[in-house]
């Protein structure tokens, strides 16, 4: 049986990640007190694959609790037993909960983000120990769907991977496991030309692989990364996300996201392509 302990902060998507489950095939408890997650992933072990949410909500709620609960199912070789952390950056946690018009859990009568300051110190240590953590902090919900499905609906023994480009100017993606800076390359925003199309058009392509340091630094990259996932595979790692940036996250990084892609999709690789800066106009 699949097991899938979600927690982390309020705000950052826990509902859709459980309906997201929920149509995979999980039964999906939202807000289970601690005490019964034991005796609820007993008698179910034998059946459907079964996701909980636990947090701050949660009356008996604590990170030693939570380690003292979890710790023997995540140790008992009949379950599969992982723990998803879902975090966001403190702002866009305000601005949801503004927008929404919510209150935060532990700021009945207070501002939110004092709220959102207690929580993420009450829960810290909880995400050092997670299985997988997912960062929401760019994500709309349907974006979370997706990336739910390819780590959670997929094989026993798949790794889905997740290439982004990005623009430095932004920061470097949280999620990101693996990072590559192709700021070296030539820029096609100094070509009249290329600079208002992106990386996914032909001429773009072309005047990045003109760069004469192109093509040896693509086969050392491929050469790179292929050799390592089956090992990440072997270790138990389902989702794995790979970052390229540029300057911009227009052009080069957005290109290498796709030729790299392509290249992974012919070796049997599950790929989802993904440019969080290509419409950042301040980019």
């Amino acid at each position: 049986m699949k097991l899938v302990l979600v927690t982390g902060m309020s705000g950052a998507g826990k509902s859709v990640v459980l309906k997201t489950l929920e149509d995979c095939g999980f039964e999906a408890i939202d807000n289970l007190p601690l005490t019964f997650i034991p005796s609820v992933a007993g008698s179910a072990a034998a059946t459907r694959n079964l996701a909980l949410s636990a947090d701050i909500r949660g009356r008996d709620f604590s990170v030693e609790r939570f380690l003292e609960i979890t710790g023997p199912l995540c140790n008992n070789p009949a379950i599969n037993c992982q723990v998803l952390f879902l975090d966001c950056d403190d702002e866009v946690l305000r601005r949801r909960f503004t927008e929404t018009r919510r209150r935060h859990p532990l700021a009945l009568d207070r501002a939110v983000t004092d709220g959102i300051r207690a929580e993420r110190e009450l829960i810290e240590g909880l995400r050092d120990i997670a299985d997988t953590v997912i960062d929401t902090s760019e994500y709309e919900a349907a974006k979370l769907r997706e990336v739910i499905i390819s780590h959670y609906a997929s094989a026993e023994n798949e790794l889905s991977l997740v290439l982004t480009s990005f623009s430095y100017k932004r920061g470097i993606p949280r999620e990101a496991d693996i990072v590559f800076d192709v700021r070296f390359l030539k820029n096609p925003h100094y070509d009249p030309t290329c600079r208002p199309l992106s990386g996914k058009d032909a001429l773009v392509g072309a005047y990045i692989e003109s760069d004469g340091d192109f093509a040896a630094f693509y086969n050392n990259l491929t050469q790179l990364i292929l050799p390592l996932l089956p090992r990440y595979r072997k270790e138990g790692k389902k989702y794995l996300t790979v970052a390229i940036g540029c300057t911009g996250g227009r052009h080069r990084s957005v290109y290498m996201v796709q030729k790299l892609g392509g290249f992974l999709a012919k070796n049997d690789y599950k790929v989802i392509l993904r440019h969080r800066d290509l419409e950042n106009k301040s980019s």
